[in-house]
């Protein structure tokens, strides 16, 4: 059913449900798709539901995306435990707590200098080790990007430079909105290609690489987060 004033996902690959049921246990709620400012719709849309989670009474908040991968140690199909971010679109002045404060969610200017839980990251890189999958699990900074263009050469050797190991075009606004309402933050990147940083390469993004690329790698993600969840304590919630 639709759900009124929701907004729509646009996007091949995004089925556009919320899924309500329990994992491992678990009380959870679980978003098959997002939204994205490349759709059209106004930044405090595509982060509404960070804020009806928190009506919900959703307490932890475990996001993923595929990310374009700048780190030129990174190959395709590592997945990438986000420690921090760098929001572009931010720095334009584009951001989802722009506007009247909403005090019942949280303070005027929130810190975001732990954005993502430390021990949750401490948790996936342990989880990680014991299922075997330490050889492509890696830990770095994401960037947004507006979209849906692809990052050109120069944009992604900036943003190499600027410190950011991957690149995409979702989740920080999500995640900025979850930190204000109090909820805590865990994020995963799958590298669903390498940024191309070589004026002679003929390499070339495109979606249907992202797509295959996270078909690939679907099990083991799966296996990551819902063993993350078992091992957390029994009175948390989950988006």
């Amino acid at each position: 059913m639709d759900i009124p004033n929701f907004p729509q996902s646009t996007v091949h690959g995004h089925a556009g449900r919320l899924v309500f049921g329990t994992l491992k246990g678990r009380p959870c709620v679980c978003m098959q798709g997002r939204f994205h400012l490349y759709e059209g719709y106004p930044i405090q849309k595509i982060t509404m539901p960070m804020r009806i989670f928190k009506l919900l009474g959703v307490e932890t908040v475990i996001l993923t995306n595929a990310a374009g991968g700048l780190n030129q140690d990174y190959k395709v199909g590592d997945i990438m435990i986000i420690k921090d971010h760098l929001n572009m679109p931010g720095f334009a002045g584009n951001n989802p707590l722009a506007g009247p404060n909403e005090e019942r969610f949280g303070v005027r200017f929130p810190c975001m200098s732990d954005a993502y839980d430390r021990e949750l990251q401490q948790l996936a890189l342990d989880v990680g080790s014991e299922l075997g999958f330490s050889d492509f699990l890696r830990e770095g900074v994401y960037c947004v990007l507006g979209g849906p263009s692809f990052e050109t050469i120069a944009e992604c050797r900036m943003l190499h430079k600027l410190g950011a190991d991957a690149v995409g075009m979702s989740t920080v606004h999500e995640v900025i909105v979850a930190r204000h309402c109090g909820m805590r933050v865990f994020a995963l990147s799958l590298i669903t290609n390498k940024a191309v940083m070589d004026y002679d390469s003929e390499e070339k993004a495109n979606h249907e690489e992202v797509l295959q690329t996270g078909k690939q790698r679907a099990e083991q993600l799966e296996r990551l987060v819902s063993t993350i969840i078992t091992r957390l304590e029994h009175n948390n919630n989950f988006a």
